[in-house]
């Protein structure tokens, strides 16, 4: 029982980007943001601001349309501003990281 196990294997494709995240398909796309919208929309409204993440471009346009879409919604603007290549912040004038505005970690 100590010798190697040799399994032979046909028919073996690399799939593209390996590891990657898949994009999402269009209806994916609209769920994804509408969850967005209500949930950080809430947090915005209770709070001034939030911090999400956003590792990707796809992930950091996403949350500027979503920014957009709550700006029209209130009828003020909301401020997208890149923490760090992670992150961006949301945030209501007033808000934004030059503010002292108290908030628990991470928001």
């Amino acid at each position: 029982m100590g010798g190697a196990v040799v399994r032979d294997l046909y028919n073996v494709r690399l799939r593209a980007a390996e590891g990657g995240p898949t994009p999402l398909s269009e209806e994916e796309e609209q769920r994804t943001r509408a969850v967005l919208f209500h949930e950080l929309g809430n947090v915005i409204a209770e709070r001034g601001r939030v911090r999400f993440p956003a590792y990707s471009p796809p992930e950091r346009r996403r949350l500027v349309e979503v920014a957009q879409r709550l700006g029209a919604h209130w009828g003020q603007q909301v401020f997208v501003t890149a923490e760090d290549e992670c992150a961006l912040l949301l945030h209501l004038a007033g808000h934004g990281p030059e503010s002292t505005a108290p908030g628990p970690p991470g928001a």
